[in-house]
């Protein structure tokens, strides 16, 4: 199954400069994991030491997020696309 992974700019450093990448996988955690094995470099990104997701990353099959699906365990088919969302914090209280 070839899997459409979109790389967000943030991210393009560790896969070459490339927009999207393709992966064969049956759920996000072997997605995951084949990302890791094709650009090493950004797989501690995506899963910290033990092996878990990290928590500012969120992915989004088809354009569902993956937390209201199976989380790690979502199934993955021929064909979709899979978009890395890393979570942007900070900014400034706004003053009166």
């Amino acid at each position: 199954m070839t899997i459409n992974i979109e790389i967000p700019t943030a991210l393009r450093r560790f896969t070459g400069g490339s927009k999207s990448v393709e992966c064969e996988a049956a759920d996000i955690n072997q997605l995951v994991d084949a990302l890791g094995r094709q650009f090493p470099a950004i797989g501690q990104h995506l899963k910290s030491a033990d092996g878990k997701l990290r928590q500012f990353v969120n992915l989004y099959v088809n354009d569902e997020d993956i937390r209201f699906l199976e989380k790690e365990n979502t199934k993955t088919k021929d064909g979709d696309t899979v978009s890395i969302v890393p979570s942007i914090a900070g900014g400034t209280a706004q003053k009166n």
